[in-house]
């Protein structure tokens, strides 16, 4: 996804090597900060400036929203700073921290209703920045350089971490978490990946290492997956509330304490300095990659920043990347922005020689990947009751730019490929739409919705049977585009038929807007949708604009009443993706999720 830029146009160029989802804007930083220590020189030496003035009546006041594992020393940090009278363009800078959850921050600033009461964010890994941006409909976030950052891994009590071996034996990720799963003695938690930038990238990791194994790693991944949500936990720091207290890692009769959990390094440091004897944890670090928590600067709704506020704001991020904080930072277990850390940081976390604790950090991975293991968690957690429901006006035939395949060809082989990320659990129909398809109607429902795992006609599967009425799909000729009266006729039966525990959702596919002249109006339609809403049995429509004709912001406007939203590939190839990424952004608004 795309970043915005840094204030007065500065943009971050001539990263080299640097990992391409951070942007390493200290140098820009550094010369702006530079330079306007040089301009404010020379005004101090025309009389323009008087230093003599009070702090209190020259002071920039920013509020910084910090991880909440962060925030204590970035407190500390800025505490300094006022003590110190540290200034920007000859005014003192006072910062305020507080503490907020980067999933709260992300989700109220990717929703846009309502102004932010602080102009940084620092959330602790740059995932949160992109799910901030969403499709750019929200509040803006300027992202700058990172801070800090700090491996994750897993820990483990003592008694459990010597039945696998620590520390002498590595594992990579997938064989670690395998043996964890496999131990009678070990009892694995983790925080929700939705909500824990460490529970998401962990996962993420051990798919990516799976995949490395070779054979059905959707599967093993989907089995941690099961395994995991049985022991969720809200937040990192609930997670660590679920171990196990004593150094027998027992507490018999309470199936939430757990003898290991994914856990970022800084955590286990904070955990270790307050614990005593068996209290304390001992880290795996896979030989495969630890990823990091990066801990990135941004600011935040910049257009309504003032100049000062600017350039006091990129004035702290520099600060809080020279060396006498950095050390304030790797006295509360955190690392260097590029991952370096002192042999006490580790020690106290619970690493310990041969395991590698130094080896280089995983590859970042891609946001798209990120959106996939999320969604996969989703529906892997939450069994899904989807009614998909397919374009099958005459403009479907339209051949996709490069592919030589039709774009009813390209999004059957995509929605084909999609089934395969469902588990048998998961409920799934189908319906196509054009112009007088069936009669006077423009919808047609082919399958219903049902178990994939369900036996259908003729012995085979839900999922088999589903998957040939996909590839049967064919563009009705003349057949225009019916979106309206489908939309409505299939949220209907879509909350008729809703299923209570289940992730229950609507999905359009749509190429173009409505062309039927008989239909309902736009208008109407969004007002019945309204009426017709219920929070008790929540079926957000989920709405993707396939191709360059199809209108994003029409479809959004239509989902966004029921508590989904619109999307548009310009590629149907791209459906798979976007509808994980879809389930997964629904999953996160509380919308979907009837208890």
């Amino acid at each position: 996804m795309g970043r915005h830029s840094l204030p007065d146009g500065y943009t971050a160029e001539g990263a080299g090597d640097a990992p391409p989802r951070r942007r390493r804007t200290v140098a820009i930083a550094t010369m702006l900060v530079l330079a306007v220590a040089a301009g404010t020189a020379v005004a101090a030496q025309g009389g323009l400036l008087s230093f003599s003035e009070s702090c209190e009546d020259s002071a920039v006041r920013l509020s910084v929203a910090a991880s909440p594992d962060i925030a204590p020393a970035v407190r500390a940090v800025a505490d300094q700073a006022r003590a110190d009278e540290v200034r920007s363009d000859g005014h003192c800078l006072y910062v305020e921290v507080a503490a907020r959850d980067s999933y709260k921050v992300a989700d109220a600033l990717a929703r846009g209703d309502k102004a932010p009461d602080y102009e940084v964010w620092l959330p602790d890994s740059d995932l949160w920045l992109d799910r901030a941006m969403g499709n750019g409909d929200g509040i803006p976030v300027a992202p700058g350089d990172s801070v800090a950052s700090s491996p994750v891994a897993l820990a483990m009590v003592p008694s459990a971490s010597r039945t696998l071996g620590w520390p002498r034996k590595t594992y990579s990720w997938a064989e670690l978490v395998a043996s964890a799963m496999q131990s009678d003695k070990v009892r694995l938690g983790a925080a929700d990946p939705a909500r824990s930038a460490t529970g998401l990238l962990a996962l993420a990791s051990i798919g990516a290492s799976s995949d490395e194994q070779g054979g059905d790693s959707d599967t093993r991944v989907a089995e941690t997956a099961k395994v995991l949500a049985q022991r969720m936990s809200d937040s990192d720091a609930h997670v660590l509330e679920t171990l196990a207290q004593d150094s027998s890692g027992a507490e018999e009769g309470n199936p939430r304490r757990n003898q290991a959990v994914l856990l970022s390094e800084q955590a286990a440091f904070t955990h270790n300095a307050d614990s005593t004897g068996g209290g304390k944890l001992d880290l795996f670090y896979p030989k495969d990659g630890t990823p990091l928590l990066n801990y990135p600067y941004a600011l935040v709704n910049e257009p309504e920043l003032t100049t000062n506020e600017s350039r006091a704001a990129l004035r702290f991020m520099t600060l809080l990347r020279s060396e006498s904080s950095q050390r304030t930072l790797a006295k509360r277990g955190f690392r260097t922005a590029d991952g370096t850390a002192g042999t006490s940081v580790v020690a106290s976390a619970g690493g310990r020689k041969p395991q590698p604790y130094a080896t280089s950090a995983a590859a970042p991975p891609s946001a798209a990947a990120l959106q996939e293991t999320l969604g996969m968690w989703t529906i892997t957690v939450q069994s899904a009751r989807l009614t998909t429901v397919v374009d099958a006006s005459g403009s479907m035939a339209t051949l996709v730019p490069g592919r030589g395949q039709s774009r009813m060809d390209v999004t059957k082989a995509s929605l084909i490929q999609a089934l395969s990320q469902f588990t048998p659990n998961d409920e799934i129909g189908l319906w196509e739409f054009a112009t007088t398809l069936d009669g006077s109607k423009d919808y047609r429902k082919l399958m219903p919705t049902r178990r994939l795992g369900d036996t259908a006609k003729g012995g085979a599967t839900h999922r088999e049977a589903l998957a040939a009425a996909f590839a049967a799909l064919q563009p009705v000729p003349n057949g225009a585009t019916g979106l309206y009266d489908t939309t409505l006729a299939s949220y209907k039966e879509a909350l008729s038929t809703y299923v209570k525990g289940k992730f229950n959702a609507l999905v359009i596919l749509t190429d173009g807007s409505n062309q039927d002249p008989r239909s309902i109006s736009r208008s109407a339609l969004i007002d019945q949708l309204k009426t017709l809403t219920d929070p008790a049995r929540p079926v957000p429509i989920l709405a993707i604009a396939v191709g360059p004709d199809a209108d994003r912001e029409e479809v959004a406007d239509i989902a966004e009443v029921t508590g989904g939203g619109g999307y548009q590939v310009t590629d149907p190839a791209e459906i798979q993706a976007v509808i994980l990424q879809a389930i997964m952004t629904a999953g996160q608004s509380g919308h979907a999720a009837g208890e």
